[in-house]
């Protein structure tokens, strides 16, 4: 009976020093990579702003290409919204596109329903090196609540690997 109610205790003690330790880490993430691909600007803006383009070369879409998919507006003007539901990598959500400044912008939002509700904010941008030589800068910011915050490092750690290959990816399609 000792060795039951001592193992509770610790159990009970880590799961404190955890609640802890997340009152005191931050609540927001942000993760940035770029890549630079030799295509112009407006070639990658136009692939881009597709979100069903993302089939292609999003790691995160392409952990379960089975997974359900819907789409709603049209595809590459604001408001429109790709939604899928998968198994437990791909999750479910949506991402909606927010803002688009021809030629240099794509501002999306994507929503999370699985295996967490999280909200983030995904800006895709394009700055020209060259006449075909295209600088793709993307980033993910958004918050996740107490105490699921205390996951943030080992989530900016992965998306950003994920970000990375993804990026790796689309450079490869857009120099095809």
């Amino acid at each position: 009976m000792n060795i039951i109610i001592t193992i509770l205790l610790v159990v009970a003690g880590i799961i404190a020093l955890l609640l802890i330790i997340a009152l005191f880490m931050k609540r927001g993430h942000y993760v940035k990579r770029e890549i630079t691909i030799n295509a112009p600007r407006q070639e990658v803006f136009d692939y881009l702003k597709l979100l069903e383009n993302q089939e292609q070369f999003n790691k995160h879409a392409m952990v379960a290409p089975d997974r359900k998919k819907e789409f709603k507006g049209t595809d590459g003007t604001v408001g429109f919204i790709y939604a899928w539901s998968g198994n437990k990598d791909a999750g479910e959500g949506e991402k909606e596109i927010m803002n688009i400044i021809e030629g240099e912008k794509i501002e999306a939002e994507i929503r999370f329903v699985k295996p967490m509700a999280v909200t983030a904010s995904i800006v895709m941008e394009m700055e020209s090196l060259s006449d075909d030589q295209t600088k793709v800068i993307w980033s993910n910011a958004g918050t996740l609540k107490y105490p699921i915050n205390i996951m943030i490092p080992m989530m900016e750690k992965h998306v950003v690997k994920d970000m990375d290959s993804s990026l790796s990816t689309l450079k490869n399609i857009l120099e095809k």
